[in-house]
């Protein structure tokens, strides 16, 4: 095998693993999502993790966060804009990757 063939697979290696940890990040995220939501709803305990899990869900219907936001926004209502969601979603993506990484060790 020659160095550029191990270069390739190195590459689509960490392409792959690169993207496996995109999606466990955005579906963290989601079910973070789904808790912090469940709290300003009210939920608590088994209830509160599963909301989580149906925006987990919600989280398939099309690519990108929108179906989400669409959501946590309806489910909502007056609790939180589209905007304080977004804000929030981005925030929990930073702690899901650290916790992700945080695992890992």
């Amino acid at each position: 095998m020659t160095t550029f063939d191990d270069r390739e697979k190195a590459y689509e290696a960490k392409y792959a693993h690169d993207a496996e940890m995109q999606f466990r990040a955005e579906a963290r995220r989601n079910k973070l999502a789904g808790l912090w939501a469940a709290g300003l709803m009210g939920k608590t305990g088994a209830v509160a993790d599963a909301y989580a899990m149906e925006v987990v869900k919600a989280d398939f219907a099309e690519p990108g966060p929108d179906d989400v936001i669409r959501k946590l926004a309806a489910d909502l209502g007056n609790l939180a804009d589209e905007a304080t969601i977004r804000a929030k979603m981005d925030e929990l993506l930073s702690t899901a990757k650290v916790q992700l990484l945080d695992e890992a060790k």
